[in-house]
C-alpha cells in the first residue's frame, strides 16, 4: 500500500512543478477576458483534478506493465502533453505572451489527443479517465485564442 502511494506522488508531483515556479497569476486579472472565461479558482481546481486523474491512469498502467514494457509511443505521448502543459504556465504567466500561451493550449489539447489514444491501447478503462483533460485543454485553447485576439 505504502508503495503505491509513493508511486501515486512521483506521478502526480511533476505535473505541479510549473505551478512552483511561477507565483504571480494575476496578469489573467489585467487581461480582457471574453464572457466565457471562467475565474482563477475554476481553473485551478479543475487542473488539480485533471493531474491526479493523470496520476492515478499512470499508477494504472504502471500496475499492469514494468517500464519497460510500456510502449516508446505512450512514453513520447505523454512526455510531449507534459512539456506543453507545464510550458503554458511559463509562456503565459512568466512571459506574459498570449500568443506563446495559445500556442502551448492547442499543443496541449492535440497531444492530450494522441495520450488519450496511447492510453486506449493499453488500458482502455483508465484512458477514460483523460476525457477531462482532452475538454479543459480543448476550452483553454478556444480561451487563449480569444484572449490574444482580445488583447492585441
Amino acid at each position: 500500500m505504502l508503495r503505491k502511494i509513493f508511486i501515486f506522488i512521483l506521478c502526480l508531483f511533476p505535473w505541479f512543478v510549473s505551478s512552483l515556479v511561477i507565483s504571480d497569476y494575476s496578469y489573467y486579472n489585467k487581461l480582457i477576458l471574453p464572457f466565457f472565461a471562467f475565474n482563477n479558482l475554476f481553473y485551478t481546481i479543475s487542473w488539480t483534478l485533471i493531474y491526479i486523474f493523470n496520476a492515478v491512469g499512470m499508477c494504472c498502467l504502471f500496475g499492469n506493465y514494468k517500464f519497460k514494457d510500456i510502449p516508446k509511443s505512450y512514453k513520447l505521448s505523454l512526455i510531449i502533453n507534459y512539456l506543453f502543459n507545464q510550458g503554458f504556465t511559463l509562456a503565459f504567466f512568466g512571459l506574459e505572451n498570449n500568443f506563446l500561451g495559445f500556442v502551448f493550449c492547442l499543443g496541449t489539447f492535440v497531444s492530450s489527443l494522441f495520450l488519450f489514444e496511447e492510453a486506449n491501447q493499453l488500458i482502455d478503462c483508465k484512458s477514460k479517465l483523460l476525457y477531462p483533460n482532452i475538454i479543459l485543454s480543448l476550452y483553454a485553447t478556444i480561451l487563449s485564442l480569444t484572449i490574444y485576439f482580445m488583447n492585441i
